[in-house]
């Protein structure tokens, strides 16, 4: 899950490379709306083995309501880092 500076919006998506894929999001590579909110902030990610898992995930998150998404990111980073500078 990306967010911005602020934490107000999140964005759940799936990719097969995290590391290229937040890079991409950060230079402003992709339209849409991780660039119009300017989601550059990764807050929460998972990883699985299984491609149809993986979509299956990412659909069940964004069925979630807010408060749902911000307790599960606060379970792993309770302090909303970025945890792209640990990748």
């Amino acid at each position: 899950m990306l967010t911005n500076k602020t934490n107000r919006v999140l964005y759940v998506g799936v990719t097969n490379n995290l590391v290229r894929r937040v890079e991409e999001h950060r230079s402003g590579l992709i339209d849409g709306f991780t660039k119009k909110y300017n989601l550059k902030k990764l807050v929460y990610a998972e990883e699985c083995d299984d491609a149809y898992y993986a979509i299956k995930r990412e659909k069940e998150l964004k069925g979630w309501l807010r408060r749902k998404k911000d307790q599960l990111i606060n379970e792993i980073n309770s302090r909303w880092d970025d945890l792209a500078d640990q990748l």
